[in-house]
């Protein structure tokens, strides 16, 4: 059995990935922040490592004696944050976390990048993980820094260093703390959601999402990245499917196609002025476009994904009730 970090271990995806260590008999240990929420891992028998991503003592002592460390700590929620803030936890924390390893004698590093990492085909067709990061920057500046955080994993790997890539695509499912993608769910029940865009995307549970961490652990091969779906489904059938969970009816408007760029533009404009909406310009932009993977890759050689679309649906809706999210609407 192998003692592992996890980076990012309270979060969302972090803490699926030390649980399913956990039920597979390794050790655990969690680097966070003093004033990181235990709320996701509080029933978890784990290591508590006090520091940062972008702090390399606490980074060497969290590392010491481990086998593996999963890097899952990342600002993701891009359109609420601060960009330089993004860039340097995402690019500069994913640098010293690798060469943190490297010193340490770390047997392999299991990276968690994003699909928004993978550039886009231009045939309108699924991506794999041939394609390279090639949209502008200020349209995807998320995908952008995972990327470049990317480039500092081969670089490590050119170094020596045993690194495994993996890009979850649109991850759902229980424990979504700050609701990074489950505010799809959140806002549908609240009746915030006027309209359906018209594009599509592939969403996977995280639960899955932690299996293929734990699979790349043992079986990745080094330097390869692997693209985590299970589902490509178009906005309009999630929504009626989620809004039938939730039991609310469907957003009753799905935007026409050529509507989404001035929709896009108003949002940025509003945004500018301070007005306070939820999504930015770039996420309506990128609602409008088939964001879908070819993930067939990862099925191979790390498993395929074991949750159904109706089950990470409601898992997602039926965790957000059991926390009171919705009893003041």
């Amino acid at each position: 059995m192998a003692t592992a970090l996890v980076t990012g271990g309270t979060g969302f995806v972090g803490s699926h990935v030390a649980r399913t260590l956990i039920a597979a008999g390794h050790t655990v240990r969690i680097l966070h922040r003093p004033s990181s929420p235990m709320t996701v891992i509080a029933d978890l028998p784990v290591e508590h490592a006090i520091g940062d991503v972008t702090d390399d003592e606490s980074l060497l002592a969290a590392m010491n004696g481990c086998h593996w460390v999963f890097h899952v700590a990342a600002v993701a929620d891009y359109w609420r944050s601060d960009k330089a803030r993004m860039y340097h936890i995402n690019v500069d924390g994913s640098r010293m976390v690798f060469e943190a390893a490297e010193r340490m004698g770390v047997k392999r590093v299991i990276f968690t990048s994003s699909g928004a990492a993978v550039g886009r085909p231009t045939n309108d067709q699924p991506a794999d993980e041939t394609i390279r990061f090639n949209l502008p920057p200020s349209q995807l500046p998320y995908g952008h820094s995972k990327f470049l955080a990317e480039a500092e994993a081969y670089r490590a790997v050119a170094r020596g260093l045993d690194v495994v890539i993996v890009n979850p695509s649109v991850v759902l499912g229980p424990g979504d703390l700050n609701r990074t993608s489950g505010e799809i769910i959140v806002e549908l029940k609240k009746g915030g959601v006027p309209a359906i865009p018209p594009g599509s995307a592939t969403l996977i549970d995280v639960r899955d999402v932690a299996a293929a961490h734990l699979a790349a652990a043992l079986v990745g091969r080094r330097g390869e990245r692997y693209l985590l779906g299970a589902h490509n489904v178009n906005w309009h059938d999630l929504n009626v499917l989620a809004a039938e969970i939730v039991g609310v009816k469907p957003p009753p408007l799905v935007v026409p196609r050529p509507f989404v760029e001035p929709i896009s533009l108003a949002v940025t404009g509003l945004r500018a002025l301070k007005v306070p909406i939820k999504i930015d310009g770039n996420q309506v932009r990128l609602s409008g476009q088939n964001i879908i993977f070819d993930c067939r890759k990862a099925w191979r050689e790390l498993g395929e994904p074991q949750i159904g679309l109706r089950q990470m649906l409601q898992d997602t809706y039926d965790w957000y009730v059991a926390q009171g999210v919705f009893e003041k609407y």
